[in-house]
């Protein structure tokens, strides 16, 4: 049920950034992405692959791969709290660790799936 829950969520994300993609590419822009056009999709799709994978079990290994190279690419490219001004801080910040959280329940799917 957690793995489930966690995925679903996930693609989730993965699907509002989807939809939202011209808005998406603006903020990555805005934060100094490079090629924000380009990457923001193709995160985007990682993640959701990703979180597919991991909601029905195939390949595993992969997804959670996909999943934790999303977030670490994009959790201090978009949430650096350390370079923000004191208003956005508070919530950069809470976006970071809800990110570095997510992190870690992916590598624990990674750690399962390598046993099996």
């Amino acid at each position: 049920m957690g793995r489930l829950l966690f995925a679903s969520g996930l693609a989730s994300l993965a699907i509002q950034n989807l939809r939202n993609l011209e808005g998406r590419i603006a903020y990555a822009d805005a934060k100094g992405v490079p090629a924000a056009d380009t990457l923001v999709p193709a995160a985007s799709g990682l993640l959701l692959g990703g979180s597919l994978g991991i909601g029905l079990w195939k390949f595993p290994r992969a997804a959670a791969a996909s999943v934790a190279t999303f977030l670490a690419g994009v959790t201090p490219l978009m949430h650096d709290f350390w370079s923000v001004d004191e208003e956005s801080r508070d919530q950069e910040l809470t976006s970071f660790l809800q990110n570095m959280t997510l992190l870690g329940a992916t590598i624990a799917f990674f750690k399962r799936a390598s046993r099996n």
